[in-house]
């Protein structure tokens, strides 16, 4: 969900230099629409990048925005990444191109590609069709290579001069610094020694970092001679330890190029100062994908020599040397050397064993991540699957291909968790490619065929919903499932309401529930199905019955601290108590909604909330006031790229509110506040509509 205008990362550090560089990026930003710097890597593009995207964010209207393309080990995830980095979550069967071509069209932003360089031919692709399409679109590439994108404007980035310029010398001072607030250049000869150190590294940004970092094993002297000493003695060759064999070719000066080979000289003599189980860390790490936390590290690196205790032992070392970066609780490790580690976890024959504990430690957060979708922890188990996403992806491929049974039960237990953050194709791609790779029975088989059908209902294809609720019912039956029955009435009779049929969904809701009396009252399959109840009553008009199925769902799924369905109950509230001709009540139920909603960033979620919410406040007279809402409104449905949806008794509903605001403040005061809705920040727009004082 877009929270703000534009996403930029945070500056972790300090930033040094660069003035000419910055200068010739902000004209070329300011009159080209696509820039690529290039350079090899470690010599400071994304931090160039993000110094001069944060310089310019303030001219484009809907903000800059940051992709970090360096996790994708392929081009599948590509566009998924991109949309969710402009805030798209698109819930429609077009192809994915197509909605973020229409998403982007009219917006006036610039989009920031970093580490592009793996992905060179499919991101051309990508941004020649955004580029012809988005005429507001600026776009500012990271690649180690040029993309070859029609319009494309090249500026290399140099690494930091050395000679006559402080730059490189005040880097290598504030990465000292910061790794030991009491170290400096103080002692006689320290700042000459750091400045042939900065010279022997060519200025190459990360190699000075790296070469700070191991400063509190050495003097500042010592270190210097150490660099001098192994670069004169090697001549550049990358080395592991004194017996290691085809990595001493990474640094020939027939495959890499000087500044290549300087880095990875130096990134080979950072791994020697390691100690041998930071050294294995390091390796073992290199399969994740995103941010990761200590408890992530154990389960994903522990082993042999590597006990968790000892996990937590190194992680700190691998802190102290800058090879992982801490951000709070959170670490990362940069691309290039996760690169180096990974070619080192391949020369010592365990890359296929990481993938396996890495599957096995992200089908553990699924199984987790379910289990806990009814509890307290709802709210942060959906972060967390939102977090991890590009990691359970990639856990998944691994076991597509390694272990289909396992592949079979993470698919189907993180789904839904995907078709609620918006991930709809690939809660289907996955939940497809699962039931297709093997035999599969039983609960695990009703949960993928459940996936399918509620990621297609959500999408509005319906007569693959339909299809798919008929399979759950029928599987769930052969098996004497109740989980499953409930799952599948839940599909079905959504599918029913949203086509106008909500008897039928009233009546197999009532059916089913008295069927599995024995399914704890808050089985998340449970209350979605009672949730069913409530709609159906809403439409067919049995108010006074559907408010009191309301109020005791809502309470039920309070006591478990449940936020989906509650926020649904608190929606289905807001609805009648408007029906009811009961305005104030109406708003407050809807803000209700719609804060349960924005603490799970359901985009979907927040534009049905604010429709209710924006004619609860024009049935109270407030016309521009709702006028605003509902062109928040109408930008949130932007975002899962839909026109507004939901079930037929919301037509009437959502006619009366523009009515009854029109009248209430002419035409032309309408038509401004609702302009103003529709281009405001959505964080800003959703925060006006929380405002409960209403402005006649």
């Amino acid at each position: 969900m877009m929270t703000k205008v534009g996403y930029l990362p945070e500056e972790t550090s300090s930033f040094v230099g660069r003035r000419a560089e910055l200068a010739r990026l902000h004209t070329a930003l300011t009159t080209r629409r696509m820039t690529t710097l290039i350079g090899p890597g470690g010599v400071g593009k994304t931090r160039l990048a993000l110094r001069a995207a944060r310089a310019v964010a303030d001219r484009y209207a809907d903000g800059a925005w940051w992709a970090d393309l360096s996790p994708l080990y392929d081009d599948r995830l590509l566009l998924p990444t991109v949309s969710d980095a402009v805030g798209l979550a698109d819930h429609t069967l077009r192809m994915p191109a197509e909605a973020l071509c229409e998403w982007l069209g009219d917006k006036h932003l610039l989009l920031v590609l970093d580490s592009a360089e793996h992905l060179r031919g499919p991101c051309s692709h990508l941004l020649a069709e955004l580029l012809t399409t988005s005429i507001g679109l600026t776009v500012l590439v990271t690649s180690r290579q040029p993309l070859g994108t029609r319009g494309e404007h090249v500026v290399q980035v140099p690494p930091l001069p050395v000679d006559g310029a402080p730059d490189a010398l005040q880097l290598f001072a504030d990465r000292l610094h910061a790794a030991d607030p009491r170290a400096g250049l103080d002692a006689p000869g320290d700042e000459a020694a750091a400045a042939e150190i900065c010279r022997r590294l060519e200025g190459i940004p990360l190699a000075i970092e790296l070469a700070a970092a191991g400063i509190g094993r050495h003097s500042v002297a010592q270190l210097a001679a150490r660099i001098g000493t192994r670069f004169d003695a090697r001549s550049g060759t990358v080395t592991l330890d004194p017996g290691a064999s085809r990595l001493d070719l990474l640094a020939d000066e027939t495959v890499w190029p000087r500044r290549h080979r300087t880095l990875r000289t130096a990134i080979g003599w950072s791994h020697e100062l390691c100690t041998p189980l930071e050294r294995l860390l390091w390796a073992r790490l290199t399969p994740l994908r995103t941010d990761f936390d200590a408890e992530v590290a154990r389960e994903v690196c522990a082993g042999g020599p590597l006990t968790p205790g000892e996990v937590d032992r190194a992680l700190q070392g691998l802190v102290a040397q800058s090879v992982v970066q801490r951000d709070g609780d959170r670490y990362r490790m940069l691309d290039t050397l996760r690169e180096y580690g990974r070619m080192w976890l391949a020369e010592l024959g365990e890359a296929r064993a990481a993938a396996d504990r890495h599957a096995s430690s992200f089908l553990g957060l699924a199984r987790r991540a379910h289990e806990g979708w009814t509890g307290p922890d709802q709210v942060s188990w959906y972060h967390k699957v939102s977090d991890t996403h590009l990691d359970l992806c990639a856990a998944l491929e691994h076991l597509l291909a390694h272990d289909v049974v396992g592949a079979q039960e993470m698919a189907g237990r993180v789904g839904f968790f995907w078709a609620c953050c918006g991930h709809l194709s690939e809660a289907r791609n996955y939940a497809q490619r699962a039931l297709d790779a093997g035999p599969v029975e039983g609960p695990r088989r009703t949960r993928l065929q459940w996936v399918l059908g509620v990621a297609a209902l959500l999408q509005s294809d319906f007569a693959t919903a339909e299809k798919y609720g008929a399979l759950c019912t029928a599987t769930a039956l052969y098996d004497r499932d109740d989980e499953g029955m409930l799952g599948a009435t839940y599909l079905s009779g959504l599918t029913q309401l949203m086509t106008g049929q909500p008897a039928a969904a009233l009546e197999a809701a009532g059916r089913v529930l008295r069927m599995t009396e024995g399914v704890p009252v808050d089985s998340g399959h449970r209350l979605r199905c009672r949730l069913v109840t409530v709609f159906a009553l809403t439409a067919l008009g049995r108010l006074a019955e559907s408010e009191a199925a309301a109020t005791a769902l809502r309470r039920a799924c309070e006591r478990g601290g449940e936020f989906w369905t509650r926020s649904y109950a608190d929606y289905q509230l807001a609805l009648i108590a408007l029906l009811q001709d009961r305005p104030e009540a109406s708003a407050d139920h809807a803000r209700a909604m719609l804060a349960g909603k924005h603490r799970l960033r359901d985009s979907f979620g927040i534009a049905l909330g604010l429709d209710l919410l924006a004619a609860a406040i024009a049935a109270q007279g407030a016309g521009a006031q709702a006028a605003r809402v509902y062109g928040t409104g109408h930008a949130y449905w932007r975002m899962v790229g839909h026109p507004q949806r939901g079930t037929p008794e919301l037509g009437p509903v959502r006619e009366r509110c523009e009515l009854q605001a029109r009248a209430a403040v002419g035409d032309e005061a309408y038509q401004q506040a609702f302009e103003r809705g529709q281009s405001d920040n959505a964080e800003v727009g959703l925060a006006a509509a929380l405002r409960t004082e209403l402005q006649l």
